[in-house]
């Protein structure tokens, strides 16, 4: 590997899976067995003493997909309210927030809330789960969303990757807790959303698992309509593709 590091392959990564017996069916929602996943773990050899991030800063290259023509630096793909490095692909649903974006929401009486969670490879297409993404919902962010629900108004989740997190923390009775970990956790119809009222959200494939989570929250009706018109009019789909608002 570039600057002399080496890394050793392991093992295929085990795919994931919480809510299995919660999904449509085969025909719906078949995932793959773990020796068919794509990732592996792997034991990795950096000199110099780097640590992986910094190794990945300064020889690393964002996923970059077949419509973007040419590289472009790895601040192109941060959203504007990131705080903390960790995210294998970019949390695409966030990219297109500017500070004046939010500046104009806030100012509107739109509350903002944070909370962390490392998106992962996000190109899983034949009906495999996501895979496990590190997750963080602090203590004043579970506050601001059951006060939110309590006092009934809506609560929108910007990406796929928010609903994971904000429904893992969420219990039976829709009361959220704070937490952090590792989510395995696939949203369908079947489960239901306790957290979230709406999303704002990219372009999924037709056999992404996050269709089901969409349905989940619009309906499977909406989401037909919705994915023709996306079809149609030739929206651009993945990192710096178009968006999809559901509001309720």
């Amino acid at each position: 590997m570039p600057g002399g590091a080496s890394a050793t392959l392991l093992a295929r990564y085990r795919l994931g899976l919480e809510g299995a017996t919660e999904t449509p069916g085969p025909e719906r929602f078949t995932p793959l067995h773990s020796g068919e996943s794509r990732l592996w773990i792997a034991a990795l050899e950096i000199p110099h003493g780097l640590q992986p991030t910094a190794y990945l800063l300064e020889h690393g290259q964002p996923i970059r997909y077949s419509y973007v023509p040419q590289p472009w630096p790895l601040e192109f793909y941060q959203t504007v309210y990131a705080t903390e490095l960790g995210s294998a692909e970019m949390p695409s649903a966030g990219r297109a927030f500017t500070p004046q974006i939010i500046t104009r929401l806030v100012a509107q009486g739109v509350q903002v809330a944070p909370l962390l969670l490392h998106t992962g490879v996000a190109s899983l297409e034949e009906h495999e789960p996501p895979y496990e993404e590190f997750y963080r919902v602090p203590p004043e962010t579970a506050r601001l969303v059951n006060q939110a629900r309590a006092d009934g108004r809506r609560v929108i989740a910007v990406g796929t990757t928010v609903v994971r997190a904000l429904e893992t923390v969420t219990d039976v009775y829709g009361v959220l807790h704070p937490g952090e970990g590792w989510t395995k956790l696939v949203i369908t119809p079947q489960r239901g959303v306790r957290a979230v009222d709406g999303i704002l959200t990219g372009w999924h494939e037709p056999k992404a698992t996050h269709l089901l989570m969409l349905e989940a929250i619009a309906g499977k009706r909406h989401v037909e309509i919705a994915y023709r018109a996306a079809l149609r009019e030739q929206y651009l789909w993945h990192e710096f593709g178009d968006l999809h608002l559901i509001l309720p």
